[in-house]
């Protein structure tokens, strides 16, 4: 342990020195997370705006080793942290006049929404918005930061894993989530070469690369399965379909995807499945959480690790029988919820709150 301990000191000091790159730093300094893993997703939201660079390294801070980073194009091709392009719930937008007329209603995956977007900014426009917390009617707290910090890029996220990653001694990483990437590739502003160009420039299109993008469409991680080195994760939801499966005329849908068939054909590539909870423990008529189904045994089976979302501390998410009143701000009982998936064998887990579910992990 002394010997780790002086080699990690030893490879830090030298990074600020100038005389290790930044990759190798991190790479040899890695800590390998104890039991599943538990990915910040969107970084903290349970405590900071989401997407935010406060989010994301107070994530890191908690002591998380993976956040979860929701990428969107801009109209001059940079990709921008946001849970979707649409900003007016997540920005202060609605306040600067000279953005007004951009407000517009467009179709996306089948559904119409009005408000403004983010292929409809150049990166410098949005640098001049704030974020602001997607969900004031559950995070009240939160909105005591609307207005503190910009909207972030990708590279400004990885460049704070790198940095955070040298001063807390353990390699970060984010998953990158590709949003939307049929409806972008329909507009000629696609996500995927920008970012494997980001990856390709950052040194992190290699197998080791604290790196592992995810989607809820199959074609495009197919096509980047041979484009990059990096594991791929397949989000599936409990109901519907992927995009580009409806739009293709592919009659599957995710529930299709879940079954041993067809989680067969996702791990020829991908190496991760990201269900929806309601997947692997759906609730009963009345909310509680009932019976576990196969779906983790039979992934397994298919050679994939489980990883689902999203687990949140307020009372609003928790299943009936867990909730501590009716009081959907309040906090419930997290840890039980958090131990039936783990007892259920799921390998990770996405949480709103890293540090009570690294508490739920270690059992601390």
């Amino acid at each position: 342990m002394m010997r780790t301990r002086m080699v990690v000191g030893l490879l830090s000091g030298l990074a600020l020195l100038g005389l290790a790159s930044p990759s190798s730093a991190v790479e040899d300094t890695r800590t390998e997370d104890r039991g599943p893993v538990v990915v910040g997703h969107r970084g903290a939201p349970g405590y900071r705006p989401e997407h935010t660079l406060a989010s994301y390294e107070l994530a890191f801070r908690q002591g998380v080793n993976w956040v979860d980073v929701d990428l969107v194009p801009t109209k001059d091709g940079r990709l921008v942290a946001r849970h979707e392009n649409e900003i007016g719930g997540t920005t202060d937008v609605a306040r600067h006049p000279e953005f007004a007329s951009r407000r517009t209603t467009k179709v996306i995956e089948g559904n119409a929404l009005t408000g403004w977007f983010t292929e409809d900014f150049t990166l410098a426009e949005l640098k001049t918005l704030r974020a602001t917390e997607r969900i004031p009617e559950v995070r009240p707290h939160n909105t005591i930061y609307d207005g503190r910090w910009q909207i972030a890029t990708y590279q400004e996220v990885l460049d704070l894993t790198t940095r955070l990653g040298r001063q807390l001694h353990r390699t970060l990483g984010t998953y990158p989530e590709v949003k939307h990437s049929t409806y972008f590739t329909s507009i000629g502003n696609p996500t995927e070469p920008k970012l494997v160009d980001i990856l390709n420039r950052n040194g992190l299109n290699r197998r080791s690369a604290p790196v592992i993008i995810q989607s809820f469409e199959v074609s495009n991680l197919e096509a980047l399965s041979k484009q990059v080195r990096v594991p791929l994760l397949q989000l599936t939801s409990a109901t519907g379909a992927p995009a580009d499966f409806v739009a293709k005329g592919d009659k599957r849908t995710y529930a299709d995807l879940v079954t041993p068939a067809g989680l067969k054909e996702i791990s020829t590539y991908a190496d991760y499945l990201g269900p929806d909870k309601n997947q692997i423990i759906p609730r009963d008529a009345a909310g509680n959480l009932a019976a576990p189904t196969t779906l983790v045994r039979d992934a397994h089976d298919a050679g994939l690790k489980v990883a689902p979302y999203t687990f949140r501390n307020e009372n609003a998410f928790l299943p009936a029988n867990l909730r501590s009143s009716s009081d959907p701000t309040a906090w419930g009982d997290i840890f039980a919820e958090e131990s039936a998936f783990l007892a259920a064998g799921i390998d990770g887990f996405f949480a709103d709150q890293p540090d009570t579910a690294l508490l739920a992990v270690t059992g601390a």
